[in-house]
This record gives C-alpha cells, structure tokens and sequence, in this order.
C-alpha cells in the first residue's frame, strides 16, 4: 500500500530524514561492503606479499647445483610468468607456435635457441622441464622470478658421435650457450611495444595461467611497469658494451666488463678502448680441492676459491649487499660439492695405441707438466713447479684483451665496494691443470684454437676461421668437431645454415690465436704421439 503523503510538520521533517539517511546508510553498507572484501583479499594475499622471498629447496646436490637459487633473482631476474610468455611474444626469435611445439616434443623448451639445456620433466618423458638447467627461481614479494645459477656457465654437453645421444655434463664449459645473443634479445626488447601490459598479460594466459583480479591489477601496474624500467636500465648499461665487442659466440663470456657496468656503475666505454674486450671460454669446474691455493681465473688473479665463488655470483647477478645468509649459505652449499667433483674420464682412453700414448707421456713430462700437472692413466695429479702460477704475458704471448680487461681501477673497486680484497692485477695468464681437457675444446683461454692437433702447430699454420657450437668429439685432433675455412666469408655462410653454430674469426680483437708455441716444434711422429696422450686426459 502506498506511504501516504505527510501532512503535518513533523511528518514533513521525518520525510525528509528518511531521503537524507537512506542513501548514506546506502553508502555506508557499501563502504563496509567493500571493506569487508578488502579485509578478505589482504587476509588471502596480503601473506604472499609480506612474507619477503623464498625459493624452492632440492634434496641433491647435482639438482641445487642446476636449479637452486644463488640470490640472483632478487635484483638481476625477470618474472617467471614474463620469461615463459617471451617465446610466444617474439616468434621471430623463439621460432613461431609449431616450430616450438617440434622443438618440445623433441625435448628442448624454448630458450634452446640460445644454447640452454633442458631436461626431461620426468623419467621416461621426452617433455623439456619448464626452467632449463641453471635457472633458478624464487618468489620475491609474492613474484615469482627467474635468474641464473652457477651451473648457467658450467654446464655443457658431448656426443661421442654425430648420430649419438647427447649427454648433458655439469661442471664442463657450457659449450652450447650463445650468452652474448641472450644478453643482446634481453636488452633489445626493452622498449618493445609487446612488453605492454596487455600483450604481455595476453601472452601470459595464452600459456594457461589464468590470473585473479588481484594478479591482474598487481601485473598491470606493478609488475609490467617494473619489468619494463629494469630493462631499460640494463639497456642503457650494456647495450653500449655490447655495440663495442665483436660476437662472443657460444661457450664464451666476457666475465668483467658487465660486471663493471651493472654492478660497480662504470660507463662502458670510459678508461682505455682495450680494457672494454675481453670475452673468454667458460672454464670447467672440476676437483676443485685440487686447486685451493692456486692462481684463479684465466689470469690468476684471485687464490682464493671463496673470493672466486662469490665473484662469480656477483657476476651472474648478485648483490652482495642485500645478499642473505640463506644466498650465502647456497652458495657454500655449491662450492662444497665442487671441490670433489671429478672430471668424466675420457672415452678415448679404451681405444688408445698403447706405445703412442706411453711416448706421448715421455714428451709431455718433457715440456708440459712442469705449468699442467700429468695424467697416470687413471687420475690427473696436481703436480707441477709452475701448476697455479701466471706465466708472464711476454713469455706465453696469447691474446692479450682478457687480461687487459681486468684493470687496477676494477680491482681497487672490488677491494672497496664489494670487500673482495684477495685481487690481484696480474701480468700473465694462470697454468691451469689439464683434468677433463677433453671437454674443453677449443683451446687457450679465449678458445680460439679448435683442437688439440692445432695448438700443437705454428701460431701460423692455426686456423683463422672456423665453426664453435658443435658438440661432436672429434676423436683424431682432439676436443670438438670445427669445421675451418679459408676465407672468412666461407666460415659465415656455414654458420648461417646450422643452428647453434658460429664463424670464430680470429682477426677480431680479443680473438687472436697466437702464443703458447710449447710443443710446436716437435717433430710430426713426437706430435702424434703427443695427441694421442693428451686425448686421454
């Protein structure tokens, strides 16, 4: 029935409450309304993003070495959910849908395009894992992020021949990463429209995961918009450096320079033109209890196995000064397992000519394992005058960019910034044992001699151009299948028709193939003999 109309003053004055109060009480249940549900969210995601970081924990070594976290993530690393939709935003990279669902069903994720293992996501599935081996990841603020671990640049694979399996190694080189590529895509797509929150959220749910309100409004406006400013920020840092160097190529790094650049501020390009090259071959990282007190680094200039690990988390983009003691203690928890981790024994000892190599032991006790060590057929011992010692650079003569790189300036920063003080600038390069030597090819300390037989050769009659990126042993020169050439556009049209391969042109600084003439004069039935020890290592 309907109100009848006031007819009094007071009625009058009651009427017009009611129109004031009705709607503010409206307004009022809304407001506690949304309140309420704002309590609600906060109480259901106000945890994750309050709780600080964590990272998934593995019971093995081998899989904390390949996956664990060193810290990385927290400042250097991307979103998880970013990095998995970045092959669906950059075909032209990663190889467009059905290119990608071949290269799955074949056993490698998308980022193989850059040179990054896979493993199988479980036993009997040829499945690539979601993260390849040496991406770690961590939630940061209820983020999930990705970023490197040690095992980014030591990790590699070897087929005895062309035709067979693969087989993944840890501790080797990684032989297969273009770092310089991945680096160089990362940079490049900073500005890039497809990183726009909503392609980029379009992206993201094309690979399954469906986002909450909440995700999304967080990704739109904080997440994306971080992404974006930090890439940005290393596009202003490295891309210059980047512009100044030649290609590294697969299996090489240049280790200091964008550590100057990202974590001490320098500008690339300041100082001297020559200490802004110096890319080098990864190193292995076998026995290393045999090499506490050594030399370190490719020129020596840290004895400390400490200093050097925590350098090289730096390095793959740590921040020591908001490093944890759970990154400290990941760290040690690496570092422990590598100091007995053995070098894979050569399979070229079973075929080996028995005479060939008991010549080749004479020789190379003769003129090697005074700086190297020596191999007893079944272990290499550590054991040498100048083992872990710099020889000078005017005695060894190699390429000389990778230890001019490494300036006093750099090393004065490190001591004061970083409280790394065991650096050393050194004059030379280190005597490295030669445990797992079969796995290190190509050779000398920026690889750019691709077998065993060339080294032993003239400075001169070494290849200047030839193929990095296959990871077939070569079973009579010694280290890795490459292809050389005569001319240097031959060596660049090979590269462009496989994959994975790259024209080492050793005309380009850094890349210089001279020096270390030991064993270059020997006669050919003494180099022979030589070879054929040297390929039991």
């Amino acid at each position: 029935m309907p109100r009848a109309a006031p007819v009094t003053a007071v009625e009058m004055a009651l009427a017009r409450r009611r129109r004031l109060t009705l709607p503010l009480g409206l307004l009022l249940l809304l407001a506690l309304m949304l309140g309420l549900a704002v309590i609600a969210i906060a109480a259901w995601h106000g945890p994750r993003f309050l709780r600080g970081d964590r990272t998934p924990t593995f019971a093995s070594e081998l899989d904390h070495f390949k996956y664990g976290s060193i810290g990385a993530e927290r400042d250097s690393g991307i979103p998880y959910l970013a990095w998995q939709a970045l092959p669906r935003l950059f075909p032209e990279v990663f190889g467009d849908a059905a290119q990608q669902a071949a290269a799955r069903a074949g056993g490698e994720g998308p980022y193989a395009v850059f040179g990054f293992l896979y493993e199988p996501v479980s036993a009997g599935s040829a499945a690539p894992r979601d993260l390849p081996i040496g991406i770690a990841r961590r939630e940061v603020r209820g983020v999930e992020m990705v970023w490197f671990n040690c095992a980014v640049c030591h990790t590699g694979t070897v087929r005895e021949r062309e035709d067979g399996p693969r087989r993944i190694v840890v501790g080797m080189t990684s032989n297969n990463l273009d770092f310089h590529r991945f680096v160089a895509f990362v940079v490049s797509i900073a500005a890039d429209p497809r990183l726009a929150p909503d392609p980029l959220l379009e992206a993201i749910e094309a690979g399954g995961t469906r986002l909450g309100l909440v995700d999304r409004l967080l990704w739109r406006f904080v997440v994306a918009p971080n992404l974006r400013e930090g890439l940005l920020e290393r596009r202003a840092q490295l891309a210059p450096l980047l512009a100044m160097q030649p290609a590294w190529g697969p299996g090489r790094v240049d280790t200091f320079n964008p550590y100057k650049v990202v974590q001490l501020g320098q500008r690339a390009g300041s100082g001297a033109p020559e200490q802004w090259i110096g890319a080098a071959d990864f190193p292995t990282v076998f026995h290393q209890r045999e090499r506490q007190g050594m030399q370190l680094h490719w020129d020596g200039n840290n004895p400390s196995l400490a200093e050097r690990n925590l350098s090289a988390a730096v390095g793959a983009g740590l921040r020591l000064d908001r490093a944890t003691e759970a990154d400290h203690a990941s760290i040690r928890r690496v570092a422990t397992w590598l100091l007995d981790l053995p070098a894979p024994p050569s399979p070229m000892r079973a075929t080996a000519d028995a005479g060939a190599v008991t010549e080749g032991s004479r020789i190379y006790r003769q003129h090697c394992a005074a700086c190297h060590g020596h191999h007893d057929g079944a272990r290499h011992v550590f054991r040498g005058d100048r083992l872990g010692r710099v020889t000078p650079i005017a005695e060894i003569a190699t390429d000389r960019a990778r230890l001019d790189s490494y300036t006093p300036d750099f090393m004065s920063m490190q001591h004061r910034v970083l409280g790394l003080t065991a650096f050393v600038k050194t004059d030379g390069y280190a005597n490295h044992p030669l445990d797992g030597l079969w796995l290190r090819g190509p050779y000398l300390h920026n690889g750019s001699v691709p077998t065993l037989e060339a080294l032993l050769l003239p400075a001169a009659e070494r290849p200047r151009f030839f193929l990095r990126g296959d990871d077939t042993l070569d079973r009579t020169r010694g280290g890795f299948r490459s292809e050389t050439f005569e001319t240097g556009e031959a060596c660049l049209e090979a590269a462009r028709r496989t994959r994975g391969r790259f024209c080492f042109d050793t005309r380009q600084p850094g890349n210089g193939n001279g020096g270390h003439d030991y064993g270059t004069r020997l006669g050919q039935a003494e180099r022979d003999a030589l070879l054929a020890y040297l390929r039991t290592f």
